[in-house]
């Protein structure tokens, strides 16, 4: 089976992106439009990765984040996206667990490197990318 990967964007634009570079890729992807409908997807789904934006109505990325590390259990991979990052910003995902942290505008041959790597050593790795990198 391949990988889940869950993307938590509000915008549609990014979330549309991510989700055709991952399913060519091979990767199975689904898409929440707010922290909160992201998180029920978390429960409901169990991804094997989430890629998350920071700045969200509601519950932002940092949220999120938070109560995704403090659930216990399994560790699930984040990568977090942002649009205004500074070193502020990617301190602030890195303490609270990050596992990768991009900025937008971003090259997709990024996110597949980390997302290659991270699936590599796994038993469910299936993916081998048809983009040069």
């Amino acid at each position: 089976m391949p990988p889940k990967i869950l993307v938590i964007d509000d915008d549609p634009s990014v979330c549309r992106l991510i989700q055709d570079v991952l399913e060519l890729e091979g990767f199975e992807v689904a898409v929440a439009v707010d922290g909160f409908a992201g998180l029920r997807q978390i429960e409901a789904d169990r991804p094997d990765c989430v890629i998350l934006d920071v700045m969200m109505p509601g519950l932002d990325g940092h949220g999120v984040l938070t109560r995704i590390r403090s659930g216990g259990g399994r560790h699930l991979p984040v990568v977090m996206l942002t649009a205004h990052a500074d070193d502020h910003q990617a301190w602030q995902a890195w303490s609270e667990g990050v596992d990768y942290f991009l900025s937008k505008p971003f090259e997709p041959v990024e996110l597949l490197r980390f997302l290659d790597h991270l699936f590599e050593s796994g038993p469910e790795s299936t993916t081998q990318s048809t983009l040069s990198r």
